[in-house]
């Protein structure tokens, strides 16, 4: 997936995600993307190349690290818990979207139940 394609398709995931927000607490460059004030995914081209950086678990983010040339450890983030994807062939809508799913679910079985916009072990991840 080239250029900005890749972060088009993360933010439209984004915000078909129950609770989830928009906000640019980092200033316009930034795009912050969080459910009930917690962040689950970010965009930005502040390097020069656009970027998406999600949650994942660490074991799922260092296997993803070694199998796809496009993601790498979270740009500014910890390392073990985000990821990075970058524009590349290897990096389909599928991945992306999923990826973006996932990011969510992870800090959404993290709230309070009675926070929570879904239930993450029931949530239906939705079409591609």
């Amino acid at each position: 997936m080239r250029g900005t394609k890749q972060q088009e398709q993360a933010a439209a995931r984004a915000h078909e995600l129950p609770g989830a927000s928009l906000e640019h607490p980092f200033g316009p460059d930034w795009d912050v993307f969080k459910v009930r004030g917690k962040v689950f995914m970010l965009i930005t081209e502040v390097t020069g190349e656009p970027m998406v950086i999600v949650k994942a678990e660490p074991g799922e983010a260092k296997a993803l690290r070694e199998s796809f040339e496009h993601i790498t450890p979270g740009y500014h983030m910890n390392k073990q818990h985000w990821i990075t994807l970058t524009p590349g062939d290897d990096i389909d809508a599928t991945l992306v979207h999923d990826l973006v799913t996932e990011s969510y679910l992870l800090v959404v079985e993290k709230l309070p139940k009675g926070r929570r916009p879904v239930d993450p072990s029931r949530f239906v991840r939705g079409e591609r």
